[in-house]
């Protein structure tokens, strides 16, 4: 007899057993090559670990086998296996060595592909099967074995190679490894809007008995429903991205790869995995049991999955997973635009939403004169649907445009960055009366450090061929605040806005000559070593103001 490893931990009266029916002889030869190939399929198997989770890998078409023995020591001795498929469906099965004489068993999950075998088959064969199943839900065979038996299980991938986990316990009064489902584990949909969607879930009887060790976490996709957390592991490491080890972390930081963005915030635990065909989104939120999902896009079907998890051993269970579709986003307003007039239009930064303007010509040459006060806007024109222009704009910006008589005009509007913006709109006539003054070709303000003194600095700006009216203000500011001032400027506003107290002068100037065309200012009555922001306001013949870009100036602090 060809010993193998694995009979060091069997129980000697089995091995005694099995030995005593080998070297009897069998009635044929073909009863005798098949008693040979069970005994041969249990020798070259696995011990599998009672208490622990055991992760397996499975190649394509090769089987792989693993055995446990139940000892003698009581009536009944009753036992659990759980296996988790972790990617594609798998088959799996469970065998009993005959030496066993009677066996009670029964799936805990039912399902079309599970099969429950009776406790002996009339065949030559020493093996029979008790218990199979195909698919990739996770399943769990609960059984009971009335006397000492060897059990073998064996797991087969006909997809690819893929990945599973395992979980014996024969001792069912200490507690489950795996969180407690409750007894309807569906996910309810109760609120649905256009960007959110709220979920609730009943609470696991886990969460009410052990809270501190026990936490919920979401996942979020655009594919589809995962039924256990390994899979959706594996879902999307497949896509080129790794995760943490468990979605189950308590809220300690840990390192996030490139591709993922951790957002952590009241409580709750957020990773966000950059994949090319899509975002998936885990949230871990304690153990609450109401969620709203935020930051969606519109008129997508999203896939939600709760797996409820144990901390301390890393071990989960998934929820019923269910899917919703945010509500279409509603078609902007759009609003008209009559010849001359001058509309301010705030842009929502946050949203990113687009703000629609619409214009029909009555003119074959018409101009539209964009005046950016806050921020940075991206400008969409199209003509009878086409697009006719298309950038992101800075400070104060002519469209001169031609076509035909009724014409009509889109101009969408929309914030560059995460914080609100604002401009000025105006469309007319070519021909029409300007709304802007004729501006110079630079609208920066120059600073001359060699004629700071302690109480006064000296400031130039460049002026047109067209007499205007020049404005100049200063403001005393702190260093901390100086990018906060500059950021936070309103490049629309007028003097108006300003106190009378920070009015420096007003005068008037031109030059035909536009080599020439530049002033000075002297300010005095400063403070020695202070900083002053100065601005300057040029205003046209509508006397709508244009103001030129701020400049910060520091007095000497010794002279």
């Amino acid at each position: 007899l060809k010993m193998s490893w694995f009979w060091f931990y069997l129980p000697l009266h089995l091995l005694m057993a099995a030995c005593l029916c080998y070297s009897i002889k069998a009635p044929t030869t073909s009863s005798q090559q098949s008693f040979k190939t069970d005994l041969f399929n249990f020798y070259h198997s696995l011990m599998l670990a009672d208490g622990k989770e055991t992760t397996i890998h499975l190649l394509k078409d090769i089987p792989k086998r693993y055995y446990f023995v139940l000892e003698e020591g009581r009536a009944l001795a009753p036992f659990t296996i759980t296996v988790t498929p972790c990617d594609v469906p798998i088959e799996w099965s469970i065998l009993v060595h005959k030496a066993s004489a009677s066996f009670l068993g029964k799936a805990a999950q039912g399902d079309h592909d599970t099969q429950e075998v009776s406790k002996s088959q009339k065949a030559p064969s020493m093996v029979s099967t008790i218990f199979n199943y195909k698919g990739n839900s996770v399943e769990t065979y609960m059984g009971m074995s009335s006397h000492s038996a060897l059990y073998m299980l064996e797991f087969l991938s006909t997809e690819r190679d893929t990945h599973i986990t395992v979980y014996l316990t024969t001792d069912t009064t200490s507690g489950q490894l795996y969180p407690e489902l409750p007894v309807d584990p569906r996910i309810d949909v109760i609120g649905i809007g256009h960007t959110t969607v709220t979920l609730t879930w009943k609470h696991s009887p886990s969460v009410l008995q052990h809270r501190e060790n026990i936490q919920y976490c979401l996942l979020v996709n655009e594919k589809h429903n995962y039924k256990s957390l390994c899979a959706a592991e594996t879902a999307i490491r497949s896509s080129g991205m790794k995760l943490p080890p468990i979605l189950a972390l308590s809220l300690s930081p840990y390192l996030l790869e490139p591709q993922q963005v951790m957002i952590l915030s009241n409580s709750e635990l957020s990773i966000i995995n950059k994949a090319s065909s899509g975002d998936v989104r885990q949230i871990c939120m304690g153990t609450k049991n109401t969620y709203t999902v935020l930051n969606l896009s519109p008129s997508t079907q999203y896939y939600f999955d709760v797996f409820i998890v144990n901390l301390l051993t890393n071990a989960s269970a998934a929820y019923t997973g269910t899917f919703a579709r945010t509500l279409e986003e509603p078609e902007p307003k759009v609003m008209e635009l009559k010849d001359g007039k001058v509309i301010q239009v705030v842009l929502d930064g946050k949203n990113q939403k687009f703000y629609s303007l619409q214009y029909q010509a009555r003119h074959k040459k018409i101009q539209f004169t964009f005046q950016l006060c806050r921020g940075q806007v991206r400008v969409h024109i199209m003509k009878n649907g086409k697009t006719v222009a298309l950038e992101n704009i800075s400070g104060l910006r002519y469209f001169l445009l031609k076509g035909k008589l009724l014409d009509t005009y889109l101009v969408q509007l929309r914030s560059t960055e995460e914080s609100n913006s604002s401009v000025k709109v105006q469309v007319s006539p070519h021909f029409h009366k300007p709304l802007f003054p004729l501006l110079p070709e630079s609208l920066k303000i120059k600073s001359f450090s060699k004629l700071r003194t302690c109480n006064s600095v000296t400031i130039a700006w460049l002026g047109t061929q067209e007499e205007s009216k020049y404005c100049v203000y200063k403001k005393r500011i702190e260093e901390d605040r100086v990018w906060m001032e500059l950021r936070s400027a309103d490049r629309c506003s007028g003097p108006e806005s300003r106190h009378k107290s920070e009015k420096v002068l007003c005068k008037y100037f031109y030059d035909i000559n536009l080599q020439r065309a530049v002033t000075t200012e002297t300010i005095k009555g400063l403070d020695a070593g202070t900083l002053y922001l100065f601005d300057v306001y040029l205003f046209g013949p509508s006397g709508i103001p244009v103001r030129y870009h701020s400049k910060v100036v520091k007095t000497r602090k010794k002279c």
